[in-house]
């Protein structure tokens, strides 16, 4: 390609709008432009990159037995309403009506889609499995769009979805994609971690996340630093035996702890560390009141929470809800007296001896307040976030953290769709069971600004091999210099047909310009024709290392060749 005519509107400046570095080099590198909050236009650079990642994910797709196809963006509200995901989706789901007035929504996800489809083209399991794709654009109305297309209202996603006759059948499908993404995803050059997760709005309940790991991701992973453990902070298991104090029970007093209402001010007012504190929250599990009670250095993870109690809906009360219903304000409301209040427990207050609790009344706490013995707890459960330091779920090591930015899951969804939506099979013995489903996803889109997240200096993007836009980039210094121009020519025929994929600056810029516009796109072999042109001499510069080469227009291919397969096995 000829970079006179292509478009690739480079900007010097960061733009102000743009706070991580994928956006702004996306930006400044002329891949993309914003034409609405969180939706963007894909210029040619960037299409290239999509086209590269998307490759990646067909080859190793169908290497697993998937098959492509293609599904309808818009999709009617009746089938979005026999699995009730028209309601439970609320303002996330892009919605429109056409010119009768039917209900209609842009796909975020095709669950429903593909469901309908296998429920009226299978009805045995001789049929089965079957794994099906597709690499589409998604709609999602973000409350917050932000952060480029990391989070987007429009977006590129590859989903699949596999439908199976037995729970090991699906077993089988589900390892083959985990593998495959761990294949994808290696291709592309990122570093990743693949973390027991949450399903979230999908359903379902066997999940793994695809992490790439990053400072700006929006996840938190917590990962064992002596074995493959990894896991979402959301779903990450706390696995500590705690074990009373050997400490003489005191009798419960109660204290006025006057303005003190949160863990921090009673600690202060009280001369006690945060972990002498029962917190307690009172919560709506499916319009029951629950009190919740955790230590007072612990966070509650509500959706932990939420599977312990296989709820659907959860909020915390509000303020003049725990006046009603307990007689305190917030701050001061506790677990002892609660009569009539189902109470939930963290694991870790059940070896909590003299622990100080709200006392249910303004300006006032318990102290000496023993669990079991001051309070009757209906159930005990791990509640709480895991914390740095903690031991590991899996036994070996302690738990450290890292952020990550999610680029694909993979789901065992069982019948959650096929029951709704009535999608049945007839069985070996001629009985009718629901079809057993996986679902797995990679975001296209996603990943590409997590490869630019992990592959960058302050000179711009530096691409992978294997999803750079161009093999190599080609400037002439001097265009004007007739000995550089014909040179240049000559090269970017020869290469094209030894097989590299070129881009050609050919514009009539100063060398400097083009040496930043090179290092802001990123592209991993460089080729700079200039004033050894007469001798047949050329610098071939290494995007990622910044070496450069002086070489013999003779033996350019030959050296292209050695570095890029250098490029390749670093990047393995």
């Amino acid at each position: 390609m000829r970079q006179r005519s292509l478009l690739l509107p480079t900007l010097r400046d960061v733009p102000a709008d743009a706070d991580i570095i994928s956006h702004q080099l996306m930006l400044r590198a002329g891949m993309i432009r914003q034409i609405a909050a969180g939706v963007y236009s894909y210029l040619p650079l960037a299409k290239r990159v999509l086209h590269k990642v998307e490759s990646i994910v067909r080859e190793e797709m169908d290497a697993a037995g998937a098959q492509e196809l293609t599904m309808p963006t818009m999709h009617p509200a009746e089938l979005w309403q026999e699995t009730g995901r028209w309601d439970k989706m609320g303002g996330e789901l892009m919605r429109l009506k056409d010119r009768h007035d039917r209900d209609f929504a842009l796909g975020p996800t095709h669950e429903e889609v593909i469901t309908s489809i296998l429920r009226d083209s299978i009805s045995s399991y001789k049929k089965l499995p079957v794994n099906l794709y597709q690499i589409q654009t998604k709609f999602r109305d973000e409350r917050r769009p932000r952060f480029g297309l990391l989070r987007g209202r429009e977006f590129m996603m590859k989903d699949a979805y596999s439908f199976h006759a037995t729970p090991e059948s699906l077993d089988e499908a589900y390892k083959e994609m985990y593998d495959a993404y761990s294949r994808i995803f290696s291709r592309a050059g990122l570093t990743f971690r693949p973390v027991i997760a949450d399903s979230g709005a999908i359903g379902g309940k066997d999940t793994h996340e695809f992490m790439a790991l990053a400072d700006v991701g929006e996840d938190t992973i917590a990962y064992s630093d002596e074995s493959d453990y990894a896991a979402n902070i959301e779903m990450a298991a706390v696995k500590i035996n705690y074990v009373k104090p050997d400490v003489e029970a005191e009798d419960r007093t109660k204290v006025d702890t006057g303005s003190a209402k949160t863990i921090e001010e009673v600690s202060t007012a009280l001369s006690i560390r945060e972990d002498q504190i029962i917190k307690t929250l009172l919560v709506s599990i499916d319009e029951e009141w629950v009190l919740v009670l955790l230590r007072g250095d612990h966070e509650l993870n509500d959706i932990k929470l939420k599977h312990e109690l296989s709820a659907g809906a959860i909020r915390f009360a509000e303020a003049s809800e725990v006046a009603d219903i307990l007689s305190a304000p917030v701050g001061n409301i506790g677990p002892v007296g609660a009569d009539g209040v189902k109470i939930i427990a963290d694991h870790a207050v059940s070896a909590m001896v003299n622990a100080v609790c709200g006392a249910n009344e303004e300006n006032y706490h318990f102290t000496g307040v023993t669990a079991d013995r001051d309070f009757k707890v209906d159930q005990y459960a791990d509640l709480r976030f895991i914390k740095e330091g903690d031991p590991s779920p899996c036994g070996k090591g302690t738990i450290r953290f890292a952020q990550g930015i999610e680029v694909g899951q993979v789901f065992k969804l069982g019948t959650v769709y096929s029951e709704a939506m009535n999608a049945t099979i007839l069985d070996e013995n001629g009985k009718t069971q629901p079809m057993i489903m996986g679902c797995y996803g990679v975001g296209v889109s996603r990943t590409v600004a997590a490869i630019i997240e992990q592959h960058h200096d302050e000179n711009g993007i530096v691409w992978p091999p294997s999803v750079a836009p161009y093999d190599v980039h080609l400037l002439t210094l001097n265009s004007k210099n007739a000995e550089q121009s014909e040179l240049s020519e000559e090269l970017y025929q020869s290469l094209k047909k030894t097989g590299f994929d070129v881009l050609y600056d050919d514009r009539p810029e100063r060398a400097g310009v083009k040496f930043k516009d090179s290092d802001l796109i990123g592209i991993p072999l460089r080729v700079s024709v200039g004033k050894r042109a007469a001798e047949g001499i050329v610098e071939v510069k290494i995007r990622k290392s910044g070496e450069v080469i002086e070489v013999a227009v003779a033996d350019l291919a030959e050296v292209l060749k050695t570095q890029q397969r250098k490029l390749e096995e670093l990047y393995q």
